[in-house]
């Protein structure tokens, strides 16, 4: 998110801000797939609770399951997490904002790594029909074409993804990451990364631009009503029902992707495995190496619940698990 706006900032023209004011779309999925997503949770290992606390001799872990986006709830909510949360050892955050901000100034020199800097842009890489669809998109959320055109894919996707209220908003990133980033440096706690940027975009990296290309076409439909969407979404998390948010995610988009099932999942299966799985995973290596000390584990909630989620592997690890007030 933070990464996002920056670049609106750095590329586009500045604009007015706009209110949010989507609403929640839960209630209007048909029935079929209501019951589908209950189905999908009643099996799915801890599927709920923004903030647990693993334990492992003396080793004391608070996994707080954050929001990248900022909420009028979050004020209250890091106020209520404060006392516990300062007094820890240390914060684990996926990428800590000192890194972020380090990589950002190298991307004012060299954008390649988020813009297309040679060869075809996506008006050449695209079908004619496919780039009108997005480049009218793109018009509703103050983005020019022309700009677009070079960024990479899997960049566009995501700010596709943004409600234009939330691109215009300058505090927009303030979420529960930042928020505990500030936490942090009050109480004088060390930050440190799960990941380094590089990995990061070494997973959008596994495709090409024409790959990417391809799958962006092809998903097009699923950036329609975003700010319903993110409505949705973040209604779940403060009801902290971080499975649900993934859930959610996946078969609105999969309703308005205009895909057969069996087509959907060709796309999205891969992003789930890339983006989710295979990062918990690598986090996990580090998260079992601290020892002897009470740290806060602070990462997107979706990465929480599931068979890969962090909270399952650290009970298959022998760590007791404990739900704690959010």
């Amino acid at each position: 998110m933070r990464l996002i706006l920056f670049v609106i900032c750095l590329l586009l023209p500045a604009a007015a801000q706009a209110a949010c004011e989507g609403r929640d779309l839960k209630g209007d999925l048909p029935l079929s797939i209501q019951a589908e997503l209950k189905e999908a949770v009643s099996n799915i290992p801890y599927p709920e609770g923004n903030h647990w606390i693993a334990t492992k001799g003396n080793t004391v872990l608070h996994l707080v399951g954050t929001l990248h986006l900022n909420a009028p709830q979050m004020g209250a909510l890091v106020e209520r997490l404060t006392p516990v949360l300062s007094q820890a050892d240390a914060f684990y955050f996926e990428v800590t904002q000192d890194e972020m901000k380090a990589w950002e100034q190298r991307l004012a020199a060299d954008p390649s790594p988020i813009m297309i800097t040679s060869g075809p842009s996506l008006i050449d890489i695209m079908p004619e029909e496919d780039w009108a669809t997005l480049s009218a998109m793109l018009t509703e959320r103050g983005i020019p074409s022309w700009v677009a055109a070079k960024m990479r894919p899997w960049f566009l996707g995501m700010m596709l993804g943004m409600p234009t209220c939330m691109l215009q908003d300058p505090q927009a990133d303030h979420g529960l990451d930042s928020r505990l980033t500030d936490l942090a440096l009050e109480h004088d706690i060390p930050q440190y990364s799960l990941e380094s940027i590089d990995d990061l975009m070494g997973v959008f990296d596994i495709y090409s631009i024409e790959e990417q290309a391809h799958s962006l076409a092809r998903m097009v439909g699923t950036y329609k009503n975003s700010d319903d969407q993110m409505a949705t979404m973040t209604k779940a998390y403060f009801d902290e029902q971080h499975w649900q948010v993934m859930e959610l995610g996946r078969l609105i988009a999969r309703e308005y992707s205009g895909l057969s099932p069996e087509e959907f999942d060709k796309e999205w299966s891969p992003i789930e495995q890339h983006l989710l799985i295979e990062r918990n995973n690598n986090w996990m290596l580090h998260i079992l190496s601290i020892q002897d000390q009470t740290a806060v584990i602070a990462v997107g909630a979706g990465h929480l619940s599931g068979t890969f989620g962090l909270l399952n592997q650290l009970h298959q690890a022998d760590y007791t698990l404990e739900r704690a007030p959010f």
